[in-house]
């Protein structure tokens, strides 16, 4: 059996060390790239290829339900879609408790 001579990290309990908070600091700045998610469905490979200009795919969410914020595949705030000067944007409405 060994015993760890590490001591603690610095500061308050829950509070970074000066060294976590440097490090944290880095990754700050990291670009992250972000999905908007109204609904989804899936199709088959001969239903993706009948696909052509006009063609309509019936989503899995009604038109009054929140669109998602995905960051990778897990959903950190639910919200409605808007327009800013002609753009796609989600105005936040719920941001889910992590567990």
């Amino acid at each position: 059996m060994t015993t760890s001579t590490t001591p603690p990290p610095e500061g308050n309990y829950g509070e970074p060390s000066s060294d976590e908070g440097k490090k944290l600091e880095l990754l700050l700045d990291a670009n992250l790239a972000l999905t908007l998610r109204f609904g989804q469905r899936d199709l088959t490979l001969r239903e993706i290829l009948d696909l052509s200009a006009g063609s309509v795919i019936e989503l899995d969410r009604h038109v009054e339900e929140p669109a998602e914020l995905l960051l990778g595949n897990k959903v950190i705030a639910r919200g409605r879609v808007v327009t800013v000067d002609g753009n796609y944007g989600i105005q936040i409405t719920d941001m889910p408790v992590s567990s």
